[in-house]
């Protein structure tokens, strides 16, 4: 070939190679220039939902409010109608749990497109993220502004009646910051989980058969723990009459016999019973857990006088959670109790 020859093919080729160049960058830009607009709409994408874990509760992840396991934002009914106060769920009829979805939290803003799902477990702490929860139901729902309450119904509930109940908005637009096995943490750290542990207890004044609630504390570390539980009064039971007494059971009062019965303002009553003398304070401690577990126990309730006060009696769980912390609130359950004339 000529020299002149090679000139021609040298400025034909480099006319096809900028061609494809200026090409290729332009099929570039055109697929970059979407995805920057994207990156760039993300941050005013982002929604936030949340559901309240206490009165106070504005959405912060995390809040330092206590306590985390009784959200005024659950509510359980006996009609598609929202009562007025929370019910404990009646056995073998279908009965309705309303959830209030708070739209916007701090963290985002617009219409939150998601799925509620509601969860129950054995009233109490130290429950297992998620291997002790039962689906309940879910209800998908655009969330607008203001507050949105979502109804789901609970077919076929199961004796005896007593449950924790969990809430989660799930939703692409307003993920969860973490989820761990600590239910506690997992509830702390993200406002759109919300936990419910209430619990009514009507007496009637002088009945000699205690009313019976199940309770339960668990470990979700991979390792052994030493746990407390804390039984907090808001005013003296002794007002009218009353009286609680743990059956912790043979297995775990003899693990707290070993671990020292240690204990404020209790006693021995029985071959596996330990009673609350103290009105307003009490507390059973280091009771020993293995990784994983989660025993249950029962709580008799009896009254002698009737009264139309109603008394708050909490029953916490302290232990370690997986965010290393050696002793926070596992979970625990708010009994509401009344006493009326038999």
């Amino acid at each position: 070939m000529s020299s002149a020859g090679r000139r021609v093919r040298r400025a034909v080729l480099g006319v096809v190679a900028g061609a494809a160049l200026a090409g290729l960058l332009s099929v570039t830009a055109a697929v970059a220039a979407p995805l920057a607009a994207a990156d760039r709409a993300a941050p005013t994408a982002r929604t936030d939902i949340y559901i309240k874990d206490v009165d106070g509760d504005v959405g912060l992840q995390p809040h330092p409010l206590n306590p985390l396991w009784a959200s005024p934002d659950i509510k359980v009914c006996p009609t598609p109608v929202e009562c007025a106060t929370s019910q404990n769920p009646i056995v073998g009829i279908t009965n309705y749990i309303f959830v209030k979805l708070r739209n916007p939290g701090p963290y985002g803003a617009g219409t939150s497109f998601g799925t509620l799902h509601v969860y129950r477990t054995t009233p109490g702490g130290g429950a297992t993220w998620p291997a002790h929860w039962t689906h309940i139901g879910a209800a998908t729902v655009a969330a607008n502004a203001g507050v949105t309450t979502v109804t789901i119904p609970w077919t076929g509930v199961p004796g005896p009646g007593h449950f924790c109940l969990l809430a989660r908005w799930v939703s692409d637009t307003d993920p969860m910051v973490a989820e761990g096995p600590d239910i506690s943490t997992n509830t702390r750290n993200n406002n759109n989980i919300a936990w419910r542990n209430v619990d009514s207890v009507r007496l009637s004044a002088g009945e000699t058969n205690p009313a019976v609630r199940p309770f339960a504390i668990g470990n979700s570390l991979r390792v052994p723990s030493a746990n407390d539980l804390v039984f907090e009064a808001t005013q003296p039971l002794q007002g009218i009459g009353g009286r609680v007494v743990v059956d912790l059971g043979p297995e775990l009062f003899e693990r707290w016999r070993a671990g020292g019965a240690v204990g404020t303002g209790v006693r021995a009553v029985g071959r596996t019973q330990v009673e609350i003398v103290e009105p307003t304070r009490a507390s059973l401690g280091n009771l020993r857990l293995n990784p994983g577990e989660r025993v249950e126990f029962s709580l008799l309730f009896s009254a002698t006088t009737a009264s139309d006060r109603e008394i708050a009696f909490n029953v916490t769980q302290f232990g370690p959670d997986a965010s290393g912390a050696k002793r926070t609130d596992l979970g625990g359950v708010q009994y509401l109790i009344s006493s009326v004339k038999r």
